[in-house]
């Protein structure tokens, strides 16, 4: 069967950032002028997905209300002549068939319930694409399209996407233990969040994923785990035991934007790509004079540190 449905995950509480996730959620925080949960959807457009399934919660009308039809707004855009503006605002409504299911309080938290929620939308043995709201991935081939030509081509019961990453990095994700002498890499558990001596490999889990339903009949019938929650990891655990899970390292730019640190480096990326406010916001950055750390300033001072001294304020690199 061919992919034509992706899962979208966009049910979390955004708590990092708070109070600005209070009323609007957190996949609707702009890089630059679009919503993270925009770039999702795009991808998986340009993947050949045809129907997004969007897993919400209570509070999340304006997600919902971003991939609708707003007539005031377009009326008001057309009254004023700005015709980019409404191709840009009509486009969003249309990319895609768009359905909404609300993640009830009956079922427990965890980044695997999303996809019981949906489960009445996937058919027996069909497949489909799951994302993680947090991550975005700039690539030449959509990173969801990479992980359809993995499964089209092989014989499998889902695929993983990951990336490498520095070795003191690796604490922060789930780490794939591979199968010895498998090609393509075959996946054996998910170890989450080991410490850097005993990672299985440097390779981190990126929240891509292709799938049947046959992981939404483990999720079923799996127990809460740790913190009471239910984690994919445990399912596709369980799914690499019983079948065949394979592990493909894609292409392309990973960007995790779930805390605020590395969303702000996100957004920086993308304003410098953008090609509206790109060299101005580049030529900003390279005149801009930062005040010193406090490290900086201990070192300085002779109260801490041994580096050589740069001076009380230094340039950004960019």
């Amino acid at each position: 069967m061919a992919v034509t449905k992706a899962v979208i995950a966009v049910a979390g509480y955004g708590t990092r950032f708070l109070p600005a996730t209070k009323v609007q959620p957190k996949e609707m925080l702009p890089i630059v002028d679009k919503p993270v949960v925009q770039h999702l959807v795009e991808e998986a457009v340009l993947s050949g997905i045809e129907d997004i399934i969007l897993v919400t919660r209570t509070g999340n009308k304006a997600l919902e209300d971003h991939f609708d039809t707003s007539t005031e707004l377009e009326v008001h855009l057309q009254a004023q002549g700005n015709t980019q503006a409404l191709e840009k605002i009509k486009q969003i409504s249309t990319m895609a068939h768009f359905v909404y299911v609300r993640q009830g309080r009956s079922l427990p938290y965890g980044n695997g319930t999303p996809l019981l929620c949906a489960k009445s939308l996937i058919s027996p043995g069909e497949p489909f694409v799951y994302m993680f709201g947090d991550d975005i991935v700039r690539s030449a081939v959509p990173c969801a399209r990479q992980l359809i030509e993995v499964y089209e081509q092989e014989e499998c019961d889902g695929v993983i996407a990951v990336q490498e990453v520095d070795p003191s990095e690796i604490s922060h994700y789930g780490v794939p233990r591979l199968r010895a002498n498998r090609m393509p890499r075959e996946l054996e558990a998910i170890v989450e969040k080991p410490d850097r001596a005993s990672a299985p490999s440097n390779l981190a889990q990126i929240g891509r994923f292709v799938f049947t339903d046959k992981i939404i009949k483990i999720l079923e019938n799996l127990e809460a785990g740790r913190n009471g929650e239910l984690w994919l990891t445990d399912a596709v655990g369980k799914l690499a035991a019983r079948g065949r899970v394979l592990v493909h390292p894609i292409t392309g730019k990973w960007h995790t934007t779930g805390d605020p640190l590395r969303f702000l480096m996100t957004v920086v990326e993308f304003a410098l790509d953008h090609p509206d406010i790109g060299r101005e916001f580049r030529t900003y950055l390279r005149g801009l004079r930062l005040s010193p750390s406090e490290g900086e300033v201990g070192a300085k001072s002779g109260l801490g540190g041994s580096g050589a001294d740069a001076g009380p304020r230094a340039k950004a690199e960019k």
